[in-house]
């Protein structure tokens, strides 16, 4: 009987190893593609864009509400509703403080370069990610890990030194250079934040369970959330212009100019 629950349990933890990589992999290539179509369509709301990275938060209640119905019907009403304690609770809130910025820097590189030029240079964050980590959790180097960070680097200065091939219409050599390097510098934020993720798993005085990991995760993209819902207040993303809402009318449709960020307006058919 034993070996009967051990073998469930492990197809059930391969089970949401499998799901949670098809939906970290419809995210990682849908995702950029949606945003980057928003701001090529007229979109200029970087903040917003920052917003729907993390905005997804509460979903994250559903297989905490699963996990402690299954604890429930298994120990009773003893079972704990909530895992987390105070310093890993803390440790969430810094973190997900730098997820909000780091999804600021991200959504400002993808208005400004193309969606694959944002994608290889993203790719540079594995290299970060081994820095960061051989220097917070003492993890070594290999020389498959020197290869790569070594390709990864040289192929985000060949970009970098030939921008001009890439660089979308209209678009001036001093944005795309902007843009190129806020998305390096989301690649550094996020290739520290993941190994800080891992110090602060190794750290936390108390057994890392799934359940565990959820809160983890709903803390951290609550509070990136927030983080880049006070970006949108002090830029005034929810405020309507007076003299837009006046002018509207209702056989007319606003077509937002990304450039100059300004209203014009044309007849419908």
């Amino acid at each position: 009987m034993g070996e009967m629950d051990l073998t469930a349990n492990q197809k059930m933890k391969r089970g949401l190893l499998l799901l949670n990589a098809i939906f970290l992999t419809i995210g990682g290539c849908g995702g950029p593609m949606v945003m980057r179509l928003y701001f090529l369509h007229g979109g200029n709301r970087v903040w917003l864009s920052s917003w729907l990275e993390t905005g997804g938060w509460p979903i994250n209640f559903i297989p905490l509400l699963v996990t402690y119905l299954n604890r429930r019907h298994k120990e009773g009403p003893a079972a704990k509703l909530i895992f987390m304690q105070g310093p890993l609770f803390f440790a969430s809130i810094l973190i997900g403080v730098l997820t909000g910025l780091d999804d600021y820097l991200y959504a400002y590189g993808l208005d400004r370069i193309p969606v694959s030029t944002s994608a290889l240079v993203i790719a540079s964050q594995l290299a970060f990610t081994a820095l960061f980590a051989f220097i917070l959790v003492k993890q070594k180097f290999t020389p498959y890990s020197i290869i790569a960070i070594v390709l990864l680097t040289v192929g985000a200065g060949i970009l970098a030194i030939h921008a001009s091939s890439d660089r979308p219409e209209g678009e001036s050599s001093k944005e795309y250079y902007i843009g190129f390097i806020m998305t390096v510098a989301a690649s550094v934020l996020y290739g520290f934040v993941l190994p800080l993720i891992e110090l602060t798993y190794k750290k936390a005085r108390q057994a890392i369970t799934y359940t565990l990991v959820l809160e983890i995760q709903l803390v951290m993209c609550f509070v990136a959330t927030v983080f880049c819902t006070v970006g949108m207040v002090i830029n005034k993303d929810f405020k309507v212009p007076l003299s837009l809402s006046l002018s509207l009318l209702p056989s007319e449709r606003i077509v937002s100019s990304r450039k100059t960020n300004q209203p014009y307006f044309f007849a419908s058919a």
